[in-house]
Order: C-alpha cells, then sequence, then structure tokens
C-alpha cells in the first residue's frame, strides 16, 4: 500500500491511498479538487472512491467537483452525516468493514471533535481526520470529552504501536509546544519537536506519526501521567483532564 500526500488549503491534508502496482485510488478528505487532480495525474491514478472523515467544509469540499468529474464514486462517511456529507451513499457505523480499490478497510467511530467522526484504518495506517493530530487532538465542537477520551485512547490508542498515524492538518509543531508546557521534562517530547522542526525546515509534512509515538508524546493520550495531572491539579479522572487540557489549548497561544 501507497499513501501519498496532497497538501491542500492553508494546512490540512489530504490523501490518495493505493496498492503499489495497480491505479486504483482512494482520496481521504479531499479539501480541494485541483490538488487532488493534479496529484492523481502526476502518480498516474484513477479515482474511485471517496472516504470522509467528518462533515467540516474542509475535508468535504471537492466531494461534488470529484463526483461529477469521475461519476458515481462511491463516498463513503457515517451514517449521522448524512444531508451534511455531500454526495454520500455509503453510510458507515462503527467497526464496519468494506473493500474498494484493492484495499480493506475498516471504520472506526470516533466521536468527539464531531458527532459522526470517522477513522479509517487499512493496513498498518490509521486516517484520523481531525480526531487524533501528532501530539493533539480536535476541538470538542460537537462531542464530549468522555467520548474524546474513549475515541483517543479506548480505540485509537488500542490499534497496534507500529500503526501510521495521518492526521487532518499540520498542526504538529503548535501541539508540540503545548505538550512542553504541561509535561516540560518529557524527553519524548523535546526530542520529537527537534525531528519535526527539521522537517518542517525542509518543507516536509510531520505526517505520518505512528501510535507508539502518540502515546509517548501527545497529551490526550498521557491523561494519567503524574506531570500532566499535577498541571491540571483537582481533575479526579482521566476524562476530567482530558477536558482540562482541552481548555487549556484552546487558549494556549
Amino acid at each position: 500500500m501507497r499513501v501519498v500526500i496532497v497538501p491542500c488549503l492553508a494546512d490540512n491534508y489530504t490523501y490518495l491511498i493505493h496498492q503499489e502496482g495497480r491505479r486504483e485510488a482512494v482520496v481521504v478528505d479531499p479539501a480541494d479538487a485541483g490538488p487532488v487532480l493534479a496529484a492523481l495525474e502526476t502518480h498516474g491514478l484513477e479515482l474511485v472512491a471517496i472516504l470522509d472523515t467528518h462533515h467540516h467544509w474542509d475535508h468535504v469540499g471537492a466531494n461534488e467537483e470529484l463526483c461529477q468529474r469521475f461519476g458515481g464514486l462511491p463516498v463513503y462517511g457515517h451514517a449521522s452525516d448524512a444531508g451534511r456529507i455531500p454526495m454520500l451513499n455509503q453510510k458507515l457505523a462503527h467497526d464496519d468493514r468494506f473493500e474498494v480499490a484493492g484495499l480493506s478497510f475498516s471504520a472506526l467511530h470516533v466521536p468527539g471533535h464531531t458527532s459522526g467522526a470517522l477513522a479509517y484504518v487499512t493496513g498498518d495506517a490509521v486516517f484520523t481526520g481531525d480526531t487524533l493530530f501528532v501530539a493533539g487532538c480536535g476541538r470538542l465542537f460537537e462531542g464530549t470529552p468522555a467520548q474524546m477520551y474513549e475515541s483517543l485512547n479506548d480505540k485509537l490508542g488500542a490499534l497496534p504501536e507500529a500503526t501510521r498515524v495521518y492526521s487532518g492538518h499540520e498542526y504538529t509543531q503548535a501541539n508540540l509546544r503545548f505538550a512542553l508546557s504541561v509535561e516540560p521534562d518529557n524527553q519524548a517530547v523535546r526530542a520529537k519537536a527537534d525531528r519535526v522542526a527539521a522537517l518542517r525546515a525542509r518543507g516536509e509534512p510531520s505526517v505520518p506519526s505512528t501510535v507508539g509515538e502518540e502515546k509517548a508524546t501527545n497529551p490526550f493520550l498521557r491523561c494519567e501521567s503524574t506531570a500532566i495531572r499535577q498541571k491540571v491539579a483537582g481533575a479526579a479522572t482521566p476524562v476530567d483532564v482530558l477536558a482540562r487540557l482541552r481548555a487549556l489549548k484552546d487558549d494556549f497561544q
């Protein structure tokens, strides 16, 4: 399996996924048709399906144009996003499995950022949209801290540690600055911050991460860390810790 990272808009990542040696490809979260079409041409690929992680415009903005151009594409998303994801015709629930372009996918329902958020697992990779970022998580626009905690720690965090994490935005440097602010002695965070700074200085993306790296560096997957619990004194449970962390991150400069 090969993943083509397609930068879109200001800081979004769209992804093309295909099997080596095959032209058929699926696109995850097509924000803007132009970059997607250019990447398809560059890599000699033919689009056969759209996978949307959630309904926000900067993840589904190219659905209609791509469906018009390629005709009758299957468009996957959570069933609850019917009417919110353009052209949605393949309605999924948690742990649904499907095959397209010679690839096998499973859908994880990961509410928190939105109520219908999905992550897509295929091979040794997971596409997490705005639920799990490298060293961070999405704002709680439609979900609760308890939902986000379960989505991050019990669902995504349960994947094998070598699983590659492809998230929806290039927010990593800001996320790592926040991670250091709440866990300043975490040497894994410091080392990752150095690696990411070097990548970004070369104009390269910070994705993918891995589930194992996220468990070591992402504060929202480290809600039982002593240092983090001390930072958010008074939070009685891991869910309370996540809620306090998310509130702190919302105001972090």
